[in-house]
């Protein structure tokens, strides 16, 4: 199994036919927030969730930080997040691959919310086209950079994209963002492993000595690929 979905795709058309990205729900009840996220410089996406989430969605995204930007009912909050999306020029959603190729050259929490501040600042100045249903909230930097670990991130030699029959992965977990994984193997080689290709497979102590084998491995630039 090379996928990086964990359900098959009769389950996932079930759920994708209740999701909120597919616009099914217009009738939904549950109120919404809007919000900016930052991955890296240069890498801000807006988004909406569940207010009844809390910040889950953003952790799940691998958010290093973000900013409530207003809370309503979801059609509102959805034309909120086409809105914001078209005058702050920013996306929806963002690639993991270029998420985690950021992730080891962060600046300092002090530095990180400076994109969402001035993003937010530029969402207070919006008066046509805001939902009037949507109440605006101030802008509140929440900071991931401690509950991810991103401190043991020095760099990332290699991503561990897939898995095969027999196929072993061991190191120390060092850090975790959204569903990667960041291992030191005993070697010293910094892997990331894609969590969402584990789905199915045993997750047990390695024995002593244990090494990689039967994984699929997609090297950064600069290192060595194939399978080891």
């Amino acid at each position: 199994m090379r996928g990086t979905r964990a359900q098959c795709g009769e389950c996932a058309g079930i759920d994708r036919a209740r999701s909120v990205a597919a616009d099914t729900l217009a009738d939904d009840p549950r109120p919404y927030h809007v919000y900016l996220a930052w991955f890296g410089d240069g890498l801000v996406k807006v988004g909406i969730t569940g207010v009844g989430r809390g910040s889950a969605r953003l952790l799940e995204q691998g958010a290093v930080a973000f900013t409530w930007l207003g809370r309503g009912p979801l059609m509102a909050a959805r034309r909120a997040e086409e809105l914001l999306r078209v005058a702050l020029g920013v996306p929806d959603r963002i690639p993991y691959e270029r998420k985690r190729a950021v992730r080891a050259g962060l600046a300092g929490v002090e530095g990180r919310g400076a994109e969402l501040v001035r993003a937010h600042a530029v969402a207070a100045g919006i008066g046509d086209g805001w939902p009037e249903s949507l109440e605006r909230l101030p802008c509140r930097v929440v900071d991931h950079g401690e509950a991810f670990g991103l401190a043991a991130i020095d760099r990332v030699d290699a991503v561990v994209s897939g898995l095969v029959e027999g196929a072993v992965v061991a190191g120390t977990v060092v850090a975790a963002a959204g569903p990667d994984l960041h291992l030191v193997e005993p070697a010293g080689r910094r892997l990331v492993v894609d969590t969402r290709v584990l789905a199915g497979w045993p997750l047990e102590r390695a024995p002593a000595g244990a090494s990689g084998a039967g994984v699929v491995v997609r090297e950064v630039p600069g290192v060595q690929g194939g399978l080891f």
